[in-house]
C-alpha cells in the first residue's frame, strides 16, 4: 500500500526547521522587547516595592511589550529630578513628590497611586497607649529625615491636634535607625510605613499602628512621569501602568501567594516569608484599600496637601493641581 510520507530524510529536514522555528519563536519576541528603565527611590528588594516585583515575575511587563530595567535612586525628588532631565522616562515616589518637584521648576505628575490611603503610619508601643499624635508631646519620635515625607507627614498629623514640631523631640534617624531606635524603647513612635513596622515587630516590639489618614492625608506610592513623556509617548506609560497595577491587585486578592512569587523572585527574602506577608497585609490595610479605581488620584485630597505643603513653607507657592497629575493611564 502507497504512503504519501515524504521520505526519511526530508521528514527529519522539515522537522528540524519546525524545532528551529519554535525556537526561534521566543528569541525574537524576547528581541523584540522594549527596555526601559525605572527609577525606584530606594532599593527595589524592599517590600514596598512589592506591586512593581510582581509585574515583572509574573511576566506583566513582557506581556506588554517590555523589558523594564529597576535601578535605584537617591529618594523620590530625585527620582523626579532624573525624569525631569529626561534621564528616564518613569520612577516611583510618593503622591506629595510633584508638589516639592513642581516648586523646584520640575516639569513632573503623578500617573498613578497605589492606593487610597497614605503610605506613612503613626507606629507607637503598646504598652505607651498613645491614643493620639496630642499624647506625643513632649516624647521622641523617628523619622527617616528632615526632607522625608514621613516627616511631613508626622508634621501634618501634629498640626490638626495643636502641636508643633516644637512641641516634640523628632529624630531624623536613616533607613535603618528609624525602626531600631523605636525597637529599643529610645523613642515612643515613629512615623513609618509597613516594611519598619514589620521589623519593629520581628525585633520583638508590641505595636499600636495609628493610620496618618486619620488626621492628615498624605499620598501612598505613585508612579511618576514627564510631562514631555506624558505627551509624546502615552502608549508607553498606559503599558507601565497598567503592567505595575496588577501587581498591586495581586497583593490585595491573594497576599499568601504574593508572597511565594515575591520571595521567589526576590531570594534575598528567603526564610523571611512570614514577615513579607505581614508587611503585604499592612499595607493592604492601610495603604492599597478602599481605592475606587486602581492607581487613581483623589484630586481634593492633593489640593488640601499641597495647601499644607506652601502653609508651612515647605513650598513657596501653590499651582494649579492638575499640574501634579493625570488619571488619563487609570480610567481605561
Amino acid at each position: 500500500m502507497k504512503t504519501n510520507k515524504p521520505p526519511f530524510s526530508a521528514r527529519r529536514l522539515c522537522l528540524s526547521l519546525l524545532a528551529a522555528g519554535a525556537f526561534a519563536l521566543p528569541m525574537a519576541s524576547q528581541a523584540q522587547l522594549q527596555e526601559v528603565t525605572y527609577l525606584l527611590p530606594a532599593p527595589g528588594t524592599l517590600p514596598a516595592f512589592g506591586p512593581w516585583m510582581l509585574a515583572q515575575a509574573k511576566g506583566y511587563y513582557e506581556q506588554e511589550g517590555l523589558k523594564v530595567n529597576f535601578v535605584t535612586a537617591r529618594g523620590g525628588v530625585d527620582v523626579a529630578k532624573q525624569i525631569g532631565a529626561g534621564n528616564a522616562v518613569i520612577g516611583g515616589a510618593i503622591g506629595d513628590t510633584p508638589i516639592i518637584a513642581r516648586a523646584q521648576g520640575i516639569p513632573v505628575k503623578a500617573v498613578a497611586v497605589l492606593g487610597a490611603g497614605s503610605l506613612t503610619q503613626l507606629v507607637s508601643h503598646k504598652d505607651e497607649r498613645i491614643e493620639s499624635p496630642r499624647e506625643l508631646k513632649g516624647r521622641t519620635v523617628t523619622v527617616l529625615a528632615y526632607t522625608d515625607t514621613t516627616y511631613y507627614a508626622l508634621l501634618g498629623m501634629l498640626s490638626k491636634v495643636g502641636l508643633t514640631k516644637n512641641d516634640v523631640n523628632i529624630q531624623a534617624a536613616g533607613p535603618a535607625g528609624v525602626w531600631q531606635q523605636f525597637a529599643a524603647k529610645k523613642a515612643s513612635a515613629m512615623a513609618g510605613v509597613p516594611d519598619w513596622t514589620v521589623s519593629a515587630m520581628d525585633a520583638g516590639s508590641q505595636v499600636d499602628v495609628m493610620p496618618a489618614d486619620l488626621y492628615f492625608k498624605s499620598m501612598a506610592q505613585a508612579i511618576l512621569a514627564s510631562d514631555e513623556t506624558i505627551a509624546k509617548n502615552p502608549q508607553l506609560l498606559q503599558k507601565l501602568v497598567r503592567a505595575t497595577l496588577k501587581g498591586m491587585k495581586d497583593i490585595m486578592t491573594n497576599p499568601k501567594a504574593a508572597v511565594a512569587t515575591y520571595v521567589n523572585h526576590v531570594p534575598v527574602h528567603k526564610g523571611k516569608e512570614a514577615s513579607i506577608e505581614k508587611a503585604f497585609e499592612l499595607y493592604n490595610k492601610y495603604v492599597y484599600a478602599a481605592q475606587k479605581v486602581p492607581g487613581m488620584m483623589d484630586e481634593p485630597r492633593l489640593v488640601e496637601l499641597q495647601k499644607f505643603y506652601v502653609t508651612n513653607g515647605i513650598v513657596p507657592k501653590e499651582v494649579p493641581v492638575k499640574e501634579l497629575y493625570t488619571n488619563q493611564f487609570v480610567t481605561k
